[in-house]
């Protein structure tokens, strides 16, 4: 674990620094000490938060779903069958920089409250190269089958510190640690997990891009009940400037991310290629207040 995660530091901040030496030196000409224009179409990036914030007055809703794996195959339509997954949320931004929301995911009926603030913003002069924004939750499980009697123990954390970096006009990336906190667990589990994901978005066209994404699990449970694994995500963005639709596939299999950075064990390498996956999509809604 130690090696690869060594491996995944060293590869993430190396491409990083590379796009943004290159960034700095195509722009080096430029003075303009303005914000650089968002970094992405959408606050949602396959199955993370991406590093934008909406403008003071913008309230959002999100549509988020996911399939059943395709490892069935044609019996149930690579998962288009099978049990789903769906979260609706909502969010408002009262102020610049920041955002406060609540959703509601069908897995264990779970409650998200959550909110964002814009800690640093990219210059287009590059004198700031990188965005910087933090986004944290309060989740708990309102199921009646989770055999957790004591409401404390229902309750789950999640932080995330994300940087980003707008390359050039068609090129975004991001890096984002985050710490995943669980009150109630018994042996087999840690309560807190950390992990980091690597993301990056490319506008093929004005309206059109492909995204992809790699999530890693740096600490793991002390048990193998659960062998956390490693998330790859891609897919494609239609967006304007009031809209965003993304379709996707991912061995992610949840939607709230502390699920996804400390229980997910579903593998895209064991096995036929593909047949951990399923097919994600999301959507998101603005309006301007």
């Amino acid at each position: 674990m130690k090696t690869t995660l060594l491996k995944f530091y060293f590869f993430a901040f190396a491409l990083l620094s590379v796009l943004i030496v290159n960034a700095q030196d195509e722009e080096a000409t430029e003075k303009d000490n303005r914000p650089v224009r968002s970094s992405f179409e959408s606050v949602w990036l396959l199955d993370g938060q991406t590093v934008m914030v909406p403008g003071k007055g913008t309230f959002e809703f999100d549509i988020l779903h996911r399939f059943g794996t395709t490892g069935n195959g044609a019996s149930d339509l690579w998962g288009f069958y099978a049990p789903s997954n769906i979260r609706l949320g909502f969010s408002y931004s009262p102020i610049d920089k920041l955002s406060i929301g609540f959703g509601n995911t069908k897995d264990d009926s779970q409650l998200d409250f959550n909110v964002k603030y814009s800690i640093l913003t990219q210059t287009r002069s590059w004198s700031i190269p990188v965005s910087v924004t933090y986004f944290g939750n309060a989740v708990v499980d309102t199921g009646e089958n989770d055999g957790v009697d004591n409401g404390t123990q229902r309750w789950s954390y999640f932080h995330e510190l994300i940087i980003a970096s707008r390359i050039n006009s068609k090129l975004s990336v991001q890096l984002a640690p985050s710490l995943s906190h669980f009150n109630g667990v018994d042996s087999a589990f840690s309560n807190d997990i950390i992990s980091a994901s690597i993301k990056a978005r490319y506008k093929v066209t004005s309206t059109m891009a492909v995204i992809v994404g790699y999530d890693h699990p740096i600490t793991d449970h002390p048990t193998d009940q659960v062998d956390l694994k490693p998330a790859l995500s891609f897919g494609i963005e239609m967006a304007t400037s009031n809209h965003a639709f993304q379709v996707f596939v991912t061995n992610n299999r949840g939607i709230v991310p502390q699920r996804n950075t400390s229980y997910n064990d579903y593998s895209f390498t064991n096995g036929k290629f593909g047949e951990n996956f399923l097919i994600g999509f999301n959507i998101t809604r603005l309006w301007n207040f």
